[in-house]
């Protein structure tokens, strides 16, 4: 088996996978839409996982018991710091839009718009709205929802339907300030009342969240505190319908460490209890999660609800609150880019939301270089074909094994091929003839496939590394490439590529069979139409991987074929 031929199996192979991945996500099972004009929150039903009684606590009696001061039925509360534009329902405190800023959906080409200019045509628009994360349009539903449950039935809590009071409806983040404090308040006929407060820090994609119980009311309160995600079920829908990224919950613990739950997972009402941990919902590039305090027990749980809404969320252990007294809660919400630097500093294995599933303990030092590199070069196109460099030179002496026996297979295509003329149809004795031929010249035939199987992990890694970067979305490199994340608006890089691998393809030794060969000749022409719409950053590293191979095995090829002939006389 040729070196070439096994490539191009392992490629096919490849794209079948994804589009099978493609098929699985356009044409499977979708969730139903949902009507409704206004958010759709769970109720304690949400926490039914953890109610071991079955019984659950009623949204209009929290709303009858709470004297709501000062506070208008869905009051909005606007939040902007230097990342964050959100909105906070005073209904429960729940987060319920939130943008991130610094992060458009798309960005402009100054050259791709000059190009236009210059032919006298209108470019394409561009989409330079913020994403949006946490959502409140039903069909995207997605909130951050909070609150406390009382252990006894008689007792009240503010749970994410509760009323609370806001001071004020609008709080930005001012110049000079490094942190803004969002209070809620809310009080029961009891005299029990409770301060909901959100806490945002200036350059941080961390929510601080602090629930103060102070009980004055005639007799102890006992109660928990949960936290959790709601989302319709989301896929990631981008302009490139080969790649396809998980999206859907994740739950950390030391015990279990990092674990997936796909939607239809959450309808098995997981339960975990675990030492510190979080949970979370992730997409592509971008990750939330609430992350409860790392010296409590926390019980983590999922659960399906009407109109395929799912949750996923903990809550904390019981707490008596003695009359007179007060007790503080405390959560965290992350809801950002997956920076992997900026998720380690944040939580205990929060990284791991950057998707690379079982080859992860390759991609992450491969992310490290990558990241160095960066850090040194400035420019995220340049640490790509730097990597590919440093990739290159550790399976230096890999690849040289490959390419001579390579080498030594091209050297013996003609005699190879006139063995099959000699033999025609007697496919046995063609077979005999053909390994006495690699024996006598000591041609190993599997030469050239087993190096490249060694490294098959580490390039399919670097694929993932490449595709979940966050760092590189819409990342400059040089002219007009000006969003690596994205394909190339000229398709010059793939042409380039394509170039490459007919060059590469002509150092290889050609297939005997003459029809092998001409399909042969069309794969630069197929791939390069595949490479279209491949992310630019994607084509920068074959390009690079593509141009020096082809360099070294020219070089190797050369150097066997000179010995060859200085032996020969």
């Amino acid at each position: 088996m040729d070196n070439i031929r096994f490539v191009l199996v392992m490629a096919m192979l490849m794209i079948s996978y994804m589009l099978w991945e493609s098929w699985q996500i356009d044409y499977g099972p979708k969730p139903q839409a949902i009507v409704s004009d206004k958010p759709v929150v769970t109720g304690a039903q949400g926490l039914a996982a953890s109610d071991q009684t079955g019984g659950q606590v009623s949204a209009d009696q929290n709303s009858n018991a709470a004297i709501a001061i000062a506070t208008v039925a869905d009051k909005i509360i606007t939040v902007k710091t230097d990342v964050f534009t959100v909105e906070i329902d005073t209904n429960g405190g729940t987060v319920r839009n939130l943008d991130l800023v610094q992060y458009p959906h798309e960005k402009e080409n100054t050259v791709v718009n000059k190009a236009y200019a210059l032919i006298g045509l209108k470019a394409p628009e561009k989409d330079l709205s913020p994403i949006r994360l946490f959502d409140n349009n039903p069909e995207k539903l997605f909130l951050a929802q909070s609150g406390l449950v009382a252990n006894e039935s008689s007792a009240t809590a503010p749970d994410h339907h509760a009323a609370f009071s806001a001071e004020k409806t609008s709080y930005v983040l001012a110049e000079g300030e490094e942190t803004l404090s969002v209070p809620l308040g809310w009080t029961d006929e009891q005299g029990l009342r409770v301060t909901k407060t959100f806490i945002f820090k200036r350059g941080s994609y961390s929510i601080a969240l602090e629930e103060k119980v102070l009980n004055q009311s005639a007799k102890p309160w006992s109660g928990r505190m949960y936290d959790q995600l709601l989302r319709v079920e989301h896929s990631d829908k981008n302009n490139n319908n080969f790649i396809r990224t998980y999206s859907g919950g994740v739950v950390y613990t030391d015990k279990d460490k990092f674990k997936k739950i796909k939607y239809d997972a959450m309808a098995d009402n997981l339960s975990i209890v675990a030492q510190g941990g979080w949970s979370g919902m992730i997409q592509h590039y971008f990750a939330s999660a609430w992350i409860p305090p790392v010296d409590q027990e926390n019980h983590f749980y999922t659960k399906e609800l009407n109109d395929s809404r799912y949750v996923i969320g903990s809550y904390s252990p019981d707490t008596t609150v003695p009359v007179n007294s007060e007790a503080v809660f405390k959560s965290q919400l992350f809801a950002g880019p997956k920076i992997q630097p900026m998720l380690e500093a944040t939580a205990p294995g929060l990284e791991l939301t950057v998707d690379y599933s079982w080859l992860t303990v390759i991609a992450k030092p491969i992310y490290w270089m990558l990241n160095k590199i960066h850090g040194y070069v400035g420019n995220w196109g340049l640490a790509i074909i730097g990597i590919t460099f440093f990739i290159k030179l550790l399976f230096f002496k890999l690849s040289k094994a490959s390419y001579q026996s390579m080498a030594k297979m091209r050297k013996i295509q003609p005699r190879l091929k006139e063995l099959q003329e000699r033999y025609g149809e007697d496919r046995q004795k063609f077979n005999t003839e053909m390994m006495s031929m690699y024996k006598r010249e000591k041609v190993n035939p599997l030469g050239g496939c087993l190096p490249i199987m060694v490294q098959i992990p580490v390039f399919i890694s670097l694929y993932w590394v490449l595709i979940e970067t966050v760092e590189l979305r819409q990342a400059d490199f040089l002219l007009w490439i000006q969003d690596l994340s994205a394909q190339d608006p000229f398709y010059l890089l793939p042409i380039v590529y394509g170039i490459t691998m007919k060059i590469q393809q002509g150092l290889n030794p050609a297939p005997i069979d003459p029809l092998q060969a001409q399909v042969m000749k069309l794969f630069p022409i197929i791939f390069t139409v595949f490479f279209l719409f491949f992310p630019s950053g994607l084509v920068v590293y074959w390009i690079c991987n593509n141009s020096l191979s082809i360099i070294q095995q020219w070089y190797i090829t050369k150097h066997i074929l000179a010995e060859d002939s200085h032996h020969s006389h």
